[in-house]
């Protein structure tokens, strides 16, 4: 390797620098406060797993995101997570205790082998919250009201929270009787609304059904969307109807905790098709086309690790939120303190430190004249603010 090329990072990887990294963990610990206020209790996954592990029963679109090494150890392929969702599932379904509810949330960094559309980055700090063990309307609510006060806490301006619900889908495909490869072209092409392409892809199908998936696409705006949807696609079974249902409680409960959010049903959404078993949401910032959080339920992850559990969370990558924000952080201005053995200096520093005052030692020829600094008066070590003398015991 070129020498001038030592220090250049793999694409979409980079360093945080002071002041980027102290703002993304002040963020990390009002979060994880916030969630621990809440009730959820935080767990650490590791960041590699065997991929027998680590990708059971998630989607291929998560297998393509792994980046894979060899345990040389015992040659087994493991896997650099790309997702801690999967991990906290396994975590709930076999090392937790009791078939109640179990709330926990995470941060760490994961590794995208590939990147994602609209974001470079490819090394993203997970932050997110999971509720296990409950499966209703109360429990899609309570950590959508999460995901809407992290965002609040991160300070990321006005946002829309955007509801869907793959079960819609699922159902009119099961009607259909859509082969696995069908089923996954339709869905592809549903998802990028190619209306002329899932035209094509439905020539032959049963006229009604084919109508109502092609109306999946338009149905788009506020819950007057769900009685639209009613009219157009109830009568293909109880799963479409009991999806609706759904929705309806979902909206009407935000709407009545939320009285300003800005709420929007895209009916057409299937993003976690493969991964997500009923409603999926995504918080977005006004004006931007980037989600600044996704999450959904799913309700069958745990059981390819013994235990069938009921699951609905979020999750929104820390880096993106700090870019985001538009919180200040308010700093003091650091102390500094020449370089000395007298130990009442350094008890001095000692003291200030403990009340949370920043105090830097420098060598006694670059002490300042000026500005906030400790300085010997009368045989005594002394705080100096600026220009005035503050005397401290």
């Amino acid at each position: 390797m070129n020498r001038a090329d030592r220090w250049v990072l793999p694409e979409g990887v980079e360093d945080l620098l002071p002041e980027q990294a102290e703002r993304l963990e002040w963020l990390r610990r009002q979060l994880v406060d916030l969630f621990q206020r809440w009730g959820y209790r935080l767990v650490i996954p590791p960041l590699v797993e065997y991929l027998d592990s680590l990708l059971t029963g998630t989607a291929e679109d998560l297998d393509l995101q792994t980046l894979k090494v060899v345990d040389q150890r015992n040659g087994r392929l493991m896997g650099v997570r790309a997702d801690m969702t999967p991990q906290v599932a396994r975590i709930d379904a076999h090392r937790m205790q009791g078939e109640g509810i179990n709330r926990l949330c995470y941060i760490g960094p994961v590794l995208l082998a590939r990147g994602r559309a609209l974001d470079p980055n490819r090394s993203p700090i997970q932050v997110g919250a999971e509720l296990f063990g409950h499966r209703g309307p109360e429990s899609d609510l309570e950590v959508m009201e999460l995901m809407l006060a992290a965002l609040e806490t991160a300070g990321v301006g006005e946002v829309v929270l955007d509801l869907g619900h793959v079960g819609l889908f699922r159902a009119l495909a099961e009607a259909a009787g859509f082969s696995t490869e069908l089923e996954a072209a339709v869905f592809d092409a549903l998802q990028r609304k190619a209306m002329a392409e899932l035209e094509g892809l439905l020539q032959g199908e049963e006229p009604a059904l084919c109508s109502a998936i092609l109306a999946l696409a338009d149905l788009v705006g506020g819950v007057e969307v769900i009685h639209r949807a009613r009219t157009q696609l109830g009568a293909f079974g109880e799963g479409v109807m009991a999806a609706l249902d759904e929705l309806e409680r979902v909206s009407q409960g935000l709407r009545a905790r939320r009285p300003g959010l800005r709420l929007s049903l895209d009916l057409g959404e299937l993003r976690g098709f493969h991964y997500h078993t009923g409603l999926v949401f995504a918080a977005y910032r006004v004006g931007d086309g980037r989600a600044l959080a996704l999450g959904g339920r799913y309700d069958h992850v745990g059981e390819v690790f013994g235990r069938a559990r009921p699951a609905t969370g979020f999750s929104m990558d820390l880096r993106q939120l700090v870019e985001c924000s538009a919180l200040s952080l308010s700093q003091s201005r650091p102390i500094c303190a020449p370089w000395s053995d007298d130990p009442a200096l350094h008890h001095h520093v000692q003291a200030l430190r403990a009340q949370g005052r920043t105090v830097v030692f420098v060598p006694a020829a670059q002490m300042p004249t000026q500005g906030v600094r400790l300085e010997r008066v009368a045989g005594q070590w002394r705080l100096i603010e600026e220009d005035e003398e503050n005397f401290t015991s």
